[in-house]
């Protein structure tokens, strides 16, 4: 009876209409599985904006899921230059740089940017931001 309703909190975070929450539920439960599931199926959704959270949830997944880590800090790296948030570049640029390192942990990006790629839209679309370009050359090539 237990696992039964354990199954069915797990399902009912998975599709529970608040990303924030239902991430916390799976870091509080703990279930990094379930967490890095929610994270790659419903990766659009997150508010790169919620770094409070999402730096946290990387940190405690980059481990046992480098996908769905890389995947958050992608958020966050996003928000801040789709933003032009430049009090944040310095963080971005950590961020970029723990996607590098995680990079070579992931087997199969299926869907989703390898890294390069990811790294060179950027640059196509913030080439401009020379004051995170300038943070990241050092550490991200």
């Amino acid at each position: 009876m237990l696992l039964h309703s354990a199954y069915r909190a797990m399902n009912y975070a998975l599709s529970f209409p608040s990303l924030p929450v239902a991430l916390d539920f799976f870091h509080r439960w703990p279930a990094h599985r379930h967490a890095a599931q929610l994270i790659v199926e419903r990766h659009g959704e997150f508010d790169g904006n919620q770094y409070y959270l999402l730096d946290a949830a990387a940190g405690w997944l980059e481990g046992s899921h480098p996908l769905a880590a890389t995947l958050l800090r992608r958020a966050m790296i996003e928000d801040t230059l789709e933003g032009a948030k430049s009090t944040r570049y310095r963080h971005a640029a950590r961020h970029l740089a723990e996607c590098r390192a995680l990079a070579s942990l992931i087997d199969d990006y299926g869907q989703f940017e390898a890294h390069d790629a990811f790294v060179a839209r950027l640059r196509g679309r913030h080439s401009r931001k020379w004051g995170f370009w300038a943070l990241v050359t050092p550490v991200a090539g």
